[in-house]
């Protein structure tokens, strides 16, 4: 069986170099395709499909964080980070937006033709559930749908990714800052009270069930069953 990989990364001879060892260690198995910047990468993937994504963080243009965010709304294809940057909030932030793992540079190429092996055969053997159930609150993370004690309820774009982000985090404390980063972006700077607002026009959209949202005074937000 031919697998499908999109290598995103800028360093050219890093591209070469992965994309001729894994087509040699995979016995011509994979189909490597690249791009080397965020622009080239969302134009392919959303033209196409893919078994797995390598994705440099640090990109020109676009970034991978921001590739990846875009990615998760309508994808769940393996994604691994491959970037220079080793702080841990960097990883647990990938981990956040949706990546599968992360791997830092320098790296061992067997060591990343290991685990893309083991990511694709897990995508492979797994039924990919796109629901998530908090309490009476249900969201499918593909169609953008959230319903309500069993009723459809409409969101706009950044209620449904903080809904998401609380329901993937249930029972979790989450403050406003994590929420700006994993919604709007790191990019962002505006005022952090734009997550209040937010919260509110989403509590109201889901009735009872808004309160389900709990307000942690001074701290952020958490969502329980």
């Amino acid at each position: 069986m031919t697998h499908r990989v999109l290598i995103v990364e800028d360093d050219p001879v890093i591209g070469q170099l992965t994309e001729d060892y894994f087509v040699s260690k995979s016995g011509g198995e994979m189909q490597i395709f690249r791009a080397e910047d965020g622009i080239s990468a969302m134009e392919m993937i959303n033209g196409n499909t893919y078994d797995l994504i390598l994705l440099d963080v640090m990109l020109p243009d676009i970034d991978g964080f921001s590739v990846c965010r875009s990615l998760r709304e309508k994808s769940s294809v393996p994604v691994i980070f491959i970037t220079a940057r080793t702080r841990e909030e960097d990883k647990l932030f990938g981990y956040d937006i949706g990546c599968d793992d992360y791997v830092t540079k320098p790296f061992s190429l067997a060591e990343l033709f290991a685990k893309s092996n083991a990511l694709m055969k897990r995508a492979a053997g797994n039924v990919v559930k796109n629901e998530l159930v908090c309490g009476s609150i249900t969201i499918d993370t593909l169609s953008h749908q959230a319903y309500s004690d069993g009723k459809e309820v409409t969101l706009a774009l950044k209620e449904f990714e903080i809904l998401r982000y609380l329901i993937k985090n249930k029972g979790q404390l989450i403050n406003r800052d994590m929420i700006l980063d994993v919604v709007w972006g790191r990019d962002f700077f505006g005022n952090d009270r734009i997550v209040d607002n937010h919260i509110r026009k989403l509590r109201k959209a889901l009735g009872a069930s808004g309160k389900q949202i709990k307000t942690i005074i001074g701290k952020g937000y958490k969502i329980t069953d």
